[in-house]
């Protein structure tokens, strides 16, 4: 049985056929011209590619000791929610994410014990001065807000994270094209190829780093990125001494869609440094294979800082480990509109000037 194929027109996306005359195939709306076999081998690698596949296994399964829950405690937020642990020593403390004050609720029970934790290396003392220094050197922040800025509470918690693992075979097609155009004495001429791209490539991950805290905002925990994993030891209580952290309630099989699309995301962007020398390239289409793929669960260290500006509360976090810090900031309404009514004058000027000169 002869085959019978239908194609596209990879500019317009409309219906091509064979010119017998041209032994080409043309697009009749916008006259673009196809080599056969260049069309059929690229719908034959699109239709090649399987579709995404992650497959996750986790090795974190190790419950709390009894020695290790008896110096632990579970203190609750009834504004929020929270439930935070504390160690033996904290008799009452106040929610790091609403400020309110929380109650001890009980025995630490019901979670997994964690595999890693990287130690704080930063103390209270930098946090504050890494608050005085990113606020000073924001240009737009309300000069009042730098200078009367106080900070309400500064409290140091060890975060639940998933860390992913995984070897991934990955595959993008792109489309591409390249313009040359000239010109003579009637027309200027611009003559656009198109390019089937194809990449593939083996790839390996390692501490892919999702938050299991809903109460931590995820932009705000991927934006102090990264850790340094060398630094991780083997979790002991120790560490949790003078410190609060914060009782998972995302699971493992709960944060698996985001680190799909963080291994994704990384992969295309992989395979796409490597396609230069056209003036455009657009994705095509893709497909992600996730081999081997596992999961461990640990603790970061991450300082977190509440501030009042005109009864508006502003959350700041800082890396435990490098000192990275990220927040939103209140605008000075004042010197927004120094800049652009600057910027407007310029125009103005500009204007003025070529108007002169016509």
């Amino acid at each position: 049985m002869a085959e019978i194929l239908d194609f596209k027109c990879p500019c317009c996306n409309a219906p091509i056929n064979f010119d017998s005359t041209e032994q080409m195939m043309k697009c009749p709306y916008c006259d673009s011209q196809f080599d056969v076999a260049a069309l059929k081998g690229k719908d034959d690698v699109l239709n090649s590619q399987p579709a995404d596949e992650f497959n996750w296994q986790t090795n974190a399964e190790e419950d709390w000791g009894n020695d290790e829950q008896n110096d632990l405690s579970v203190f609750v937020c009834k504004s929020c929610g929270g439930e935070i642990v504390g160690d033996a020593n904290t008799a009452a403390t106040s929610c790091p994410y609403c400020g309110n004050p929380v109650v001890l609720s009980g025995r630490l029970s019901g979670m997994l014990k964690p595999d890693y934790v990287i130690p704080f290396k930063l103390n209270k003392e930098a946090a504050k001065n890494a608050l005085k220094q990113y606020v000073g050197a924001k240009k737009f922040a309300p000069s009042a807000f730098k200078s009367e800025n106080k900070i309400n509470e500064i409290k140091g918690i060890y975060v639940p994270f998933w860390l992913f693992d995984s070897d991934i075979n990955a595959a993008v097609s792109y489309e591409g094209t390249r313009v040359r155009t000239w010109s003579d004495s009637k027309y200027n001429y611009t003559e656009t190829s198109y390019y089937d791209i194809f990449r593939q490539g083996n790839m390996s991950f390692s501490n892919i780093p999702v938050d299991g805290s809903s109460k931590m905002a995820d932009d705000l925990m991927e934006s102090i990125e990264p850790f340094d994993f060398s630094q991780a030891v083997d979790f002991q209580t120790a560490y949790l001494a003078g410190y609060l952290a914060d009782k998972y309630d995302v699971t493992m099989e709960n944060s698996i869609g985001r680190a799909n699309d963080r291994v994704k995301v990384s992969a295309e962007d992989t395979l796409r440094s490597t396609v230069d020398g056209f003036a455009t390239v657009t994705p095509v289409s893709s497909s992600v294979q996730v081999l081997k793929g596992q999961a461990k669960y640990a603790m970061y260290p991450v300082w977190l800082l509440n501030t009042t500006y005109k009864g508006e509360k502003f959350t700041f976090a800082m890396n435990g480990q490098t000192g990275k810090i990220v927040g939103n900031l209140p605008v000075s309404k004042a010197k927004l509109a120094a800049l652009f009514g600057g910027l407007f004058a310029g125009i103005t000027a500009v204007v003025y000037l070529i108007t002169g000169l016509l």
